[in-house]
C-alpha cells in the first residue's frame, strides 16, 4: 500500500537525454497510478480545490471516477468545466490553484490533480471520447476573436448553449499561445493543442484562420454587416516589453515571443523547416516568469549554454517551481539578484556580452515582494552572444484603436468586469491576457467562462 501522504510520482524524461531533444519531458501516468493516486483523494465535503480552480471544475467528483476506474466518466465531468483538460493537466500553476488548497496537503502532499486531469484527457482521445455537443442549436450567431485558451473556451461553452459560434484567428494555426508561446517539451502541439481543437470543433464551433480583426474587418463590421449579435475579445497579448537600456536594438537581441514563436508555431527546431532562428553560443534570458523558462530551455536544447538573469532572489521567481526545477536539471544556470544595465555590442552592431549590476533585496514594493536595489559600484560584464528579453507582454492596440466606444485603460488593456467581461461597448465582452496582461492558461480560460456567461445573459435578456 503506497503512503498516503506522498504523491505517485510521475515518471520523466532523464534530464540529460531531454536537453538534447524537443520531446515531451513529462510521460504522465499510466492507468495504475492514475488510480492509486486517485485513492488519496479523502473527498472533502466542502471542497477548496474546487474554489482553486479559476473554471471551478468539480475535482471531488472527477478523482471519484478515476479511483473506480471509471475514466469516461470522469472526462465528461471535466468537460462541463474546462474545454482544455489535456492542455491543463501539463501547464497550469496546480500548485498555487487546486493542488494549493487540497487538504491532503495540509500534513503531506496534496494529491495530484493536474496529472490526473491529464491522465483522463490523454485516456478520452486515446479512446476517441469526445465532449457532448449541445442538444439543438438557438439560432444566435457570436463571434469569437482569438482561439488561444479564453477563446476556445468561450466558444466551447456557448456551443454548448446551442450557440452558432466563428472564431476568428490571425495567425495560419489555431490554438494562439498554446502553439506559438509554450515549447513543444511541455506541451506537444499535434498530439494536444490539435486534438484539443478538434475537441471545440466537434461542439460545432468554426474557425476561421488568417483574420486579423482591425484589418481584415472590425468588430463594428462583424455586429452590423455580418450578422453577429455579440462578439467575445480574447486576443491576448501578443506585444513584448523590452528595458529600454543601451544596445537593446543590436543585433542577437530578441523578445521571448518572437524567438519561441520562431521555434514552435514556425518549427526552427526541425531540420524539416527552413525557419531560421538564432542558435547562440552563449544565451543570456532576461526574465523569472515561465516564458522566460521556456526560452532558456529552448535555446539549451539548440545547442547553447544558458544564462537566466533575473533582480530578485529565488523565492521571487515569478515561474512554476517546477520549471525552475526542470531548468536547472537540464543545465540551466541562474543568475539571481542581478540586473542589466547595458547590452555590449561589436563593431557590426552584434551582441557580444552583457553589462549588470548586483542588486539586494529592500523593502516589499506594490506587489508585495521586495524590491530590488542596486548595490553600488558592482557592476560587471557577461560574455554573450544573443539576449532573449521575457519581461511580459501587452496586448495589440490594433483591436481597441479600431473598435468605436471600447475603453482601455494605460497599458492598452481592455476594461471588462470579471464576472461577465462586460466591456464599455454594447455587445462586446473581453476576458484572458487582452484584459490582463500576460498571465496563465486556466485564469485566461476562466476568463473565457465569464464572457459565455455574460453573452449567454445578454443574449437570452435581448430576445425575450
Amino acid at each position: 500500500m503506497a503512503d498516503v501522504l506522498k504523491k505517485v510520482p510521475v515518471r520523466e524524461q532523464d534530464p540529460k537525454v531531454r536537453a538534447t531533444n524537443f520531446e515531451e519531458v513529462c510521460y504522465g501516468y499510466n492507468k495504475e497510478e492514475a488510480m492509486e493516486e486517485a485513492s488519496r483523494c479523502i473527498n472533502c465535503k466542502n471542497a477548496k480545490c474546487i474554489t482553486g480552480c479559476p473554471v471551478s471544475i468539480d475535482i471531488p467528483a472527477f478523482i471519484a471516477q478515476v479511483k473506480e476506474g471509471n475514466f469516461d466518466e470522469a472526462y465528461q465531468i471535466i468537460s462541463k468545466s474546462s474545454a482544455l483538460p489535456a492542455v491543463c493537466g501539463r501547464v497550469c500553476p496546480q500548485e498555487s490553484q487546486c493542488e494549493g488548497k487540497c487538504i491532503r496537503g495540509i500534513k503531506g502532499e496534496p494529491v495530484s490533480i493536474g496529472k490526473l486531469e491529464r491522465f483522463v484527457a490523454d485516456w478520452a482521445r486515446e479512446n476517441g471520447v469526445k465532449p457532448q455537443p449541445a442538444a439543438e442549436k438557438n439560432g444566435h450567431k457570436v463571434a469569437v476573436i482569438g482561439s488561444g485558451p479564453a477563446g476556445l473556451t468561450c466558444a466551447g461553452d456557448l456551443a454548448k448553449l446551442g450557440y452558432d459560434v466563428t472564431i476568428f484567428e490571425a495567425l495560419h494555426k489555431p490554438g494562439g499561445v498554446l502553439v506559438y508561446g509554450i515549447p513543444e517539451f511541455r506541451l506537444p502541439k499535434d498530439k494536444v493543442v490539435a486534438e484539443e481543437v478538434k475537441n471545440v470543433l466537434s461542439l460545432g464551433v468554426k474557425i476561421e484562420t488568417n483574420v486579423i480583426i482591425g484589418k481584415s474587418t472590425t468588430i463594428d463590421e462583424l455586429l452590423k454587416e455580418e450578422g453577429f449579435e455579440a462578439v467575445f475579445i480574447g486576443s491576448g497579448a501578443g506585444l513584448p516589453m523590452f528595458m529600454g537600456i543601451p544596445g537593446e536594438n543590436a543585433n542577437g537581441v530578441f523578445s521571448a515571443n518572437e524567438y519561441l514563436t520562431r521555434n514552435n508555431l514556425m518549427k526552427a527546431f526541425r531540420d524539416d523547416y527552413k525557419t531560421p532562428i538564432m542558435r547562440g553560443k552563449k544565451v543570456v534570458v532576461v526574465g523569472g516568469g515561465n516564458v522566460a523558462m521556456d526560452a532558456a530551455r529552448t535555446a539549451l536544447r539548440l545547442g547553447a549554454e544558458v544564462h537566466i538573469v533575473y533582480r530578485r532572489s529565488e523565492a521571487e521567481l515569478p515561474a512554476r517551481v517546477e520549471e525552475v526545477h526542470h531548468a536547472k536539471e537540464e543545465g540551466v544556470q541562474f543568475d539571481l539578484l542581478t540586473n542589466p544595465t547595458e547590452i555590449l555590442v561589436d563593431e557590426n552592431d552584434w551582441v557580444k556580452g552583457i553589462r549588470c549590476i548586483r542588486m539586494e533585496l529592500g523593502e516589499p514594493d506594490a506587489s508585495g515582494r521586495r524590491r530590488p536595489v542596486e548595490i553600488p559600484g558592482s557592476e560587471f560584464e557577461m560574455d554573450a552572444d544573443t539576449v532573449i528579453m521575457s519581461l511580459g507582454t501587452s496586448p495589440n492596440p490594433l483591436i481597441s484603436s479600431t473598435t468605436y466606444g471600447l475603453d482601455v485603460n494605460k497599458r492598452k488593456c481592455i476594461i471588462a468586469d470579471e464576472e461577465y467581461g462586460k466591456t464599455s461597448k454594447e455587445g462586446v465582452y473581453a476576458g484572458g491576457d487582452a484584459v490582463t496582461g500576460a498571465a496563465t492558461v486556466i485564469l485566461a480560460m476562466g476568463a473565457g467562462r465569464a464572457g459565455a456567461r455574460g453573452i449567454h445573459e445578454y443574449l437570452s435578456s435581448k430576445n425575450k
